[in-house]
């Protein structure tokens, strides 16, 4: 697992709308999100997304999602040492989400959200260069405990954390 600085996965958040927010401070919005209407069903979803320049540029986003009605992301930018080979890169981008999903599960759990699931979006596909390794990332993923999503329906690892990865 990724540990380069103690707490890397709980600090350093953006929200688009409300700007820098702690981990709490992002929980709390969360939250209240959800708050706002309690009877709606919800998706959150963690994905991870990178970007290699001269060091590779790593990014997670969170994202809750109201069903049929918006929702909220909030993201955090990692600089790491480059790491050219994709397969490494891949597996290190779900290290990460894991990681981050494992903090927010407990979160979660320990604030009487346990029944919101969370959904690992992945930045591989049946197509391309990451088809080979599909099944090891799925397989981090579902054996600890979360869902897996692949492209082309990842959109939080595809979409939104490659949003601000460039």
């Amino acid at each position: 697992m990724p540990a380069a600085n103690k707490n890397t996965v709980t600090e350093g958040f953006i929200s688009p709308t409300k700007g820098p927010l702690s981990f709490d401070g992002l929980f709390a919005n969360l939250i209240s999100f959800i708050s706002e209407s309690p009877g709606e069903v919800y998706n959150l979803i963690i994905g991870t997304d990178s970007f290699l320049n001269t060091d590779t540029l790593f990014v997670s986003a969170i994202i809750i999602h109201r069903v049929g009605h918006g929702g909220r992301y909030y993201y955090k930018k990692m600089q790491r040492r480059k790491i050219d080979n994709l397969r490494q890169r891949i597996f290190y981008e779900t290290a990460l989400s894991i990681e981050l999903a494992a903090v927010v599960s407990s979160k979660l759990n320990e604030n009487g959200y346990k029944e919101l699931g969370v959904e690992i979006h992945l930045d591989v596909g049946t197509n391309g260069d990451t088809k080979d390794i599909i099944k090891e990332v799925v397989g981090m993923v579902t054996g600890s405990g979360y869902a897996a999503v692949t492209k082309p329906s990842s959109y939080g690892a595809s979409k939104v954390a490659d949003r601000h990865s460039k």
